[in-house]
C-alpha cells in the first residue's frame, strides 16, 4: 500500500509541476516578445503569415490523465463489504500529430489536429482489511484522435498573439484488445470516446515559423466502461476520462 501511495503522490506532483512549467515558459516567451516589440528596431516576423487561408504544421503533446468513476449500487452489497474504495491515479502520456488550420476571419480559425495519443490509466482497489494488499489495475491505450476546434484570437501585438480554443475530440482505439487481458478478466473499456475540449495559448511569431505553447483541458462525455460483470467492473457504474495536455505547436 505504501508503494502505491508514493506512486500516486509522485503523479500528482508531476501534474502540478507540468502546469507550473507551462506558465513559466509561456510568461518568459511572451515577455521576450513584448521586450522585442518595444525596441525601436523591432519588426514583425512573418508579417504576411496571418493572411494565409490554410496553414499546416505538427504538434507534440504532454498530458496527464485520470479516470473519473461513479460507484454502482452493488458497491454497498455484502459481496463487496471488504472493498473500501476504488481510487484513480493521474498518469503521464504523450501525443504526436499534424495541424490543418483554416482562417475563417481575422480573429477566428477552424483547426483540425489528427493525433496519435498514448495513454495510461490506473485504478487502485483498496480493501478494509490492512492485510489485503491494494490491487493496481493498469489500462494502456493508443488512441487516434481528431479534435475539431474553433480558435478565437486576439489582436496581434508585435510578435505575440493570445488565443482561446474549444471544441470536440472524437477518438478511437488504434490497438486491438489484448486477448490475454480478456481471459484474465481485467477491467474492460470501450474502444471509442468523445471529449469536450477547452484551453488557451499564445502564438509567437519567429522569422521562419510560428510557435504556439498551449494548455488544453479535456472532459470525456462517454461512459467507457465496457463490462460490469467481472470483479473489476462490478463495483463501477461509469468511467469517464479527464485529461490536461500541454501542446507545443509548430506551423
Amino acid at each position: 500500500m505504501q508503494n502505491t501511495n508514493i506512486w500516486r503522490k509522485l503523479n500528482l506532483q508531476w501534474h502540478k509541476i507540468a502546469i507550473a512549467l507551462f506558465f513559466a515558459l509561456t510568461s518568459s516567451l511572451v515577455a521576450q516578445g513584448q521586450l522585442s516589440q518595444e525596441a525601436k528596431w523591432a519588426r514583425k516576423n512573418n508579417p504576411n503569415y496571418d493572411k494565409k487561408k490554410l496553414t499546416y504544421g505538427f504538434l507534440i503533446g504532454l498530458h496527464t490523465s485520470t479516470y473519473q468513476i461513479k460507484y454502482s449500487d452493488r458497491m454497498t452489497s455484502q459481496k463487496f463489504d471488504s472493498l473500501h474504495s476504488v481510487v484513480p491515479d493521474w498518469n503521464r502520456g504523450f501525443a504526436l500529430g499534424f495541424i490543418v488550420n483554416y482562417r475563417a476571419t481575422d480573429f477566428l480559425d477552424l483547426r483540425l489536429t489528427p493525433t496519435v495519443a498514448f495513454h495510461e490509466h490506473t485504478l487502485n482497489y483498496r480493501f478494509t482489511d490492512p492485510a489485503v494488499p491494494d490491487i493496481r489495475e493498469l489500462v494502456e491505450t493508443t488512441m487516434v484522435e481528431l479534435p475539431i476546434l474553433l480558435k478565437y484570437k486576439s489582436e496581434r501585438r508585435g510578435n505575440v498573439r493570445m488565443y482561446v480554443v474549444g471544441g470536440v475530440k472524437p477518438s478511437i482505439e488504434a490497438s486491438g484488445k489484448n486477448k490475454e487481458d480478456e481471459k484474465n478478466g481485467n477491467l474492460k473499456i470501450t474502444g471509442s470516446n468523445i471529449n469536450l475540449e477547452a484551453g488557451f495559448g499564445f502564438d509567437l511569431y519567429y522569422p521562419l515559423f510560428k510557435f504556439s505553447p498551449e494548455i488544453r483541458f479535456s472532459r470525456g462525455l462517454s461512459n467507457i466502461l465496457a463490462n460490469t460483470t467481472n470483479a473489476y467492473g462490478l463495483p463501477l457504474k461509469s468511467v469517464n476520462t479527464n485529461t490536461i495536455t500541454i501542446y507545443f505547436l509548430f506551423q
